[in-house]
């Protein structure tokens, strides 16, 4: 089995505020104690830091769960309990992470040491000490800690190169990856020997250096899932300059050029914006006996076919066995590179917006609908909100958040839907009956 993982969904949750604390003062020779009841901690975060020496998401194949410790529940005295400590994990360079929900894009996590918090913990309550007021000094209130956000999140794995070879499998992808490199792909007299993409560094002779992905070969027909598909295209979506490599010997009994309008089309067929880049052909295999004359052929269709409002792309004929001709493809694509910017991979409509963690002012505060047994449901998440923080052992913060609610209309609300005085409110698994 591969070890390389380039997908995972995975479930974050972030801690809970810790609840905040009813106590009063007791001491013997202090009249008139008042409150003395702290307020809760903070809960963790779940944060994301980009890891360099990860390579694959392979650590959440089988751990798919993160959650991040709650918050200390307040304490007497009036100290407040202890925040909790945020939830590290670790994942490559090139991982973008995507709310699985919605599928817009929360970050794209590209620099060595970067951190995106992925899930906010929650507020902790605050305690009694917090609601004494002159016309109750000593008030048998306290909050719930708030919620900690929870999110399953999609991952992706987009290794970082700056070029990458794309061709039909057995075109000598990895053998050209090996001789210009030190990496050490798999290499094999077979198709789909590549099952998981590579990358090496480049140095020219120049001083220039780049980083090179080999990519599983491509056939015809892989947008539409035939042979590995397009599963692994996803990794050249942010390399600047292709190389396409053609087998140019036709020792398969392919046609060059078809084989280089296919690749072309299935480039084009996942990824529309992957035609963007600079592409060089990269003729391989001249050291075979009929290669000189197929490349002929090959410029001459090139041409003939070609729209005259495009720049031609440069061929360079080579043999990764004999090492003919890599120089000069090297310092060209280092020549490429140099004046080809970097591509957006994300659109504004594709990336969430930035996070905000109050209220939405022009939301609504709460939603009424009726359920199947005629209660009324309340729900809005300003309303849930307050509702999960009350502390309904307390007869105190029951009363407050009936105000609460009042204060909302949703009192008037009910009223103007025809809701009379006995009928079932229900929040959540919460039930009251309603009060004309």
């Amino acid at each position: 089995m591969s070890m390389f993982l380039d997908t995972a969904k995975i479930k974050v949750k972030a801690g809970n505020g810790g609840d905040g604390m009813v106590a009063f003062r007791r001491e013997k020779y202090v009249p008139n104690g008042g409150p003395w009841g702290g307020d809760g901690g903070r809960g963790g975060n779940v944060i994301f830091v980009v890891d360099e020496g990860l390579r694959t998401l392979m650590d959440f194949r089988y751990n798919r769960h993160f959650k991040a410790q709650s918050g200390e529940k307040g304490m007497t005295k009036g100290m407040h309990g202890r925040g909790a400590e945020d939830l590290i994990v670790h994942v490559p360079q090139g991982t973008t992470v995507r709310d699985a929900e919605t599928g817009k894009i929360l970050t794209d996590l590209i620099e060595n040491g970067q951190k995106f918090i992925v899930a906010h913990g929650g507020r902790g309550g605050r305690g009694n000490i917090r609601f004494a007021t002159p016309k109750n000094p000593a008030p048998e209130i306290s909050e719930n800690g708030e919620p900690g956000q929870e999110r399953e999140l999609q991952l992706e794995l987009k290794i970082l190169a700056d070029v990458g070879l794309v061709g039909f499998p057995s075109v000598g992808k990895s053998t050209l990856l090996s001789v210009i490199t030190s990496a050490k792909p798999k290499i094999g007299a077979y198709h789909f020997t590549t099952i998981v993409p590579n990358l090496g560094m480049v140095r020219t002779q120049s001083g220039e250096s780049f980083a090179v992905a080999d990519l599983p070969g491509l056939i015809e027909g892989a947008s539409q899932g035939v042979g590995l598909g397009t599963q692994f295209l996803r990794h050249i979506e942010r390399t600047r300059v292709i190389l396409h490599v053609i087998d140019m010997s036709a020792s398969e009994g392919r046609n060059p050029y078809e084989d280089y309008l296919a690749i072309n089309k299935e480039l084009e067929s996942y990824n529309l914006r992957l035609m963007e880049r600079p592409q060089i052909i990269v003729a391989n295999k001249m050291d075979m006996p009929d290669s000189a004359e197929n490349l002929k052929t090959f410029k001459k269709k090139l041409v003939e076919n070609y729209d005259e409002f495009d720049e031609l792309p440069q061929i360079f004929p080579i043999s990764s066995l004999t090492k003919q001709g890599l120089s000069m493809l090297l310092d060209a694509t280092a020549e490429l590179l140099a004046k080809t910017p970097e591509f957006l991979l994300y659109d504004e409509s594709e990336m969430e917006e930035e996070a905000y963690y109050g209220f939405d002012e022009d939301a609504p505060a709460f939603d009424i609908s009726r359920d199947d047994d005629a209660a009324w449901v309340l729900s809005g998440d300003k309303l849930e909100k307050l509702f999960v923080m009350t502390n309904f052992d307390r007869e105190e913060a029951v009363m407050k958040f009936a105000r609460q609610l009042r204060g909302m209309g949703v009192d008037e609300a009910l009223r103007a839907r025809g809701a009379k005085d006995g009928d079932l409110v229900r929040i959540g698994n919460f039930e009251f009956e309603f009060v004309d």
